[in-house]
Order: C-alpha cells, then structure tokens, then sequence
C-alpha cells in the first residue's frame, strides 16, 4: 500500500498578477495528522480547495488518494471541512446529515455515528439556526467524518469552541489517526498543532518555507546555564563544548548550550574552576519561535495567533 495520500509537485495558483500558492510541493502520509501553518494570506485555504477540487491550479500537479483533486476517487475517500461549515439553517442538525449522507449513500447509522462522535447526539434534532457557533463547527466536522473518510481536511476545526470543546476536538482528530485515518488541518493556534501534529508545513507569501516533524523544527533541546563569574563560566564551557555550542543570552546573565553538552561534566568542571552554579535547565524551542523565525512574523500573541490562516 502506497504511503503517501497527499502529493503536490509545484502546485501553483495565480489571480491576476498575485501569485497566492507559488510552487508549493508536500507530502501528506498515511495515517499522520498535518499542520499546515501560515500567516494570514499565507496560501493554506487555497492550497486546501486546490486539493479538494474547489480551485484550478495554475500550475503543477497534486494526486489525493492517488487520483486527481476533485475526481469520483480522491472525493469519495476525502471528508472535508473549509472556511466554516454551510447548512440549511431551517433543517435539524441530524436532519442537515442525513442530507450529506443520502448524498454520500449512506445509512441512518452513519448519521448517527458523526453526531455521536462530535458529542451532538442529544442537540440533533435541534435547527442548525439555534446552533452557537461552536455547535455549527462540530456539525461540520461531523459532516466530514460521515462514511469514515480515508482523509479528513479541516479548516480551522477548533474556531468557536470553549477550551473544553478545544480539547474535545484536539482528542477526536488524534483518534482519528490513531484509527488510520489521515488529517489534514490549519490552525492559527501553534500550542494546538505543537500538541497534536505529527508534521507541520509552514508556508508565508504562498511559499512552503519548511516541512518537517514538530520535533525536527523545534530542534533538539538545549541548556541553559546561569554561574558566577559568568566570564569564567563561559570559557570552562567553550573548551568543554566548542565555540559553535556555546551563546551569550538573556542580556549575558546567562548561557545556552546545545543539546549535546555533557552536562554532568560541565557542572564538575565548573565547581573545579571555583564557578557557583546557579541554576541548569533543559529548554526547547517552540512551535511559535520557530515560526515566527521562519514567517519573520512580529507583534503576535505569545499562544494565540488569532487572524493566522
């Protein structure tokens, strides 16, 4: 079985003299869920509708589930949820699936099924237009999840949801791949990809800057060490760690060493050299850091990138 449910090769989209998605080549596998990041006007939604078939690349090619966007294959095996859900407003919740679901041929149960999995079973046969905002979501969502779609696209799945219902979707999409289902979502929240993504793609002026696990982006963990004198600290760290390994930081109160220190040894050398430790903690980049440096993104709340798509 192939691994690989996504792939664009250049994928292409210009309006005019604006190029929105310019050359953009991914990679989406089996069973993984997908982040896909970016500043506002970044090129995600567009990347997404070209992957459903909604918008006509330019340029470039994409498969979905090794078929063409848009076609019987890749739209049969494809649940998607984009720029927020779309219902009749006079119908029930159930009454809105069933609708998809006849759609779709499928039964009752599966109706059933996606409004018990987005905890909607007891408000189903209440009207879409009574809904909150977040219930409109999760009936998106439940939408995409009729007939157990080999892949889901969900954007912004989480927009309207209190921090219960946040944490509730969070768990749903992570069960979905565990099941071996594939997701592919955007998010302006970086904690929510940073805990729940397996890889990441980070795009800004319709270019795909990086891709790679959250892991590999964030980098390896490395050390910061406070000690006094801290000049003398520093030069028992150069001869211990090489020039490259070592930074001045927090307004050279303090020093960073990457991941690969010998910690224990350092300590012991230090107290040797007649330095006071102070303090020595591991630390990880996250998720925001580094895509404020690959973006050059400023001004952004520390953990909410309200307006990001």
């Amino acid at each position: 079985m192939d691994d690989t449910v996504v792939v664009t090769d250049r994928l292409t989209k210009r309006y005019g003299a604006r190029t929105a998605v310019d050359s953009v080549s991914l990679t989406v596998r089996r069973g993984e869920v997908y982040g896909f990041l970016g500043p506002n006007g970044a090129g995600k939604t567009t990347t997404l509708r070209m992957l459903l078939g909604l918008v006509r690349p330019s340029g470039g090619r994409a498969t979905v589930l090794g078929a063409a966007p848009g076609s019987r294959a890749a739209a049969s095996g494809t649940g998607a949820l984009v720029e927020g859900p779309g219902f009749y407003p006079y119908l029930s919740g159930r009454d809105n699936l069933r609708v998809v679901a006849r759609y779709r041929r499928l039964g009752e149960s599966a109706v059933d099924a996606a409004l018990e999995r987005v905890d909607l079973a007891r408000r189903g046969r209440d009207r879409f237009r009574s809904y909150s905002l977040g219930m409109k979501q999760r009936l998106g969502v439940a939408a995409a999840l009729l007939g157990e779609p080999e892949l889901l696209v969900l954007d912004e799945p989480t927009n309207g949801l209190d921090p219960a219902g946040m944490a509730d979707m969070r768990a749903l999409v992570v069960d979905v791949a565990r099941g071996g289902q594939t997701v592919v979502l955007s998010s302006h929240l970086l904690t929510e990809v940073q805990e729940i993504c397996d890889r990441v793609g980070v795009l800004a002026d319709g270019r795909l800057l990086a891709e790679s696990t959250v892991t590999e982006l964030r980098g390896g963990a490395a050390v910061v060490l406070r000690a006094d004198p801290l000049d003398r600290a520093l030069a028992v760290a150069l001869r211990m760690a090489g020039d490259d390994a070592v930074t001045v930081v927090d307004d050279g109160r303090a020093l960073r060493l990457d991941g690969a220190t010998p910690v224990p040894a350092l300590v012991r050398a230090l107290v040797a050299e007649d330095v006071d430790v102070r303090e020595v903690r591991s630390v990880e980049r996250s998720l925001e850091e580094v895509f404020l440096e690959l973006t050059g993104s400023s001004g952004v709340p520390a953990t909410d990138l309200e307006g990001v798509r």
